[in-house]
């Protein structure tokens, strides 16, 4: 049985004050990419941060992978039982993937960890590439839940028309606080910014806010695999 479908991935009001760095509401979307198998404590830690998330996002196998995992499905469950959004993650390689290998796993995620929303990864930022991310859509919709696109670059404005959310900037925390993305002329979508290579300290969550991103996610990784570490906020004390 499919999960019951969640109100769109609209984000939550910030609340005011709070420790610098640290999040607010639900405004975090982490993307988390270890296995709960091998990173207990910190899928415990993101369970228990729920009132702080927005969604998190599920990439068992740079996808859903070829068969169920059962670590991954137990974790989307008790995801869900804490009302945060399990976003099942797909690439798209930006526009090159064969579509019906794309909405294969947008199914098999539904079917194996019962997501309430998606997230497709290399999306494409031209206005060429739009009919086939709005098939995709379509077919995401279908499915039930929210679809989030992280182009990682602020996109032409006709993708707002599809998406929820649309990731206009992913990079490192020197390039973001160097050179902020450019300013957004779409309308119609959250934005949401995916900043790694984060000191402690750093205000990650009022940059974003300043910068029209209502979602944002700030971790402490570095290199290759950035997104095989928590915000400093939610990781586990050692």
């Amino acid at each position: 049985m499919s999960p019951p479908m969640r109100p769109p991935l609209s984000p939550s009001p910030s609340a005011p004050g709070g420790t610098p760095g640290a999040p607010t509401s639900k405004t975090l979307l982490v993307p988390y990419y270890e296995h709960p198998s091998v990173r207990p404590a910190e899928w415990d830690a993101l369970v228990a941060a729920a009132p702080r998330l927005h969604g998190v996002v599920l990439n068992p196998a740079s996808g859903p992978g070829k068969r169920p995992d059962p670590a991954f499905a137990a974790v989307a469950g008790r995801l869900r039982a804490a009302d945060v959004r399990v976003l099942g993650y797909v690439d798209t390689d930006y526009g090159r993937r064969p579509l019906a290998d794309v909405v294969r796993d947008l199914t098999r995620h539904r079917d194996w960890y019962g997501t309430d929303g998606t997230f497709l990864d290399q999306a494409a930022a031209v206005e060429s590439e739009f009919g086939y991310y709005r098939r995709l859509a379509a077919a995401a919709r279908g499915l039930g839940g929210g679809l989030v696109l992280n182009h990682g670059t602020a996109p032409h404005p006709s993708y707002a028309r599809i998406a929820d959310v649309l990731v206009t900037f992913e990079g490192t925390w020197t390039s973001y606080r160097r050179r902020p993305p450019p300013p957004w002329t779409g309308a119609g979508a959250s934005l949401c910014h995916l900043v790694h290579g984060v000191p402690a300290g750093a205000d990650t969550a009022a940059l974003a806010r300043e910068r029209g991103a209502a979602l944002y996610c700030a971790v402490p990784g570095v290199g290759d695999h950035p997104w095989g570490t928590l915000p400093h906020a939610l990781a586990p004390v050692p």
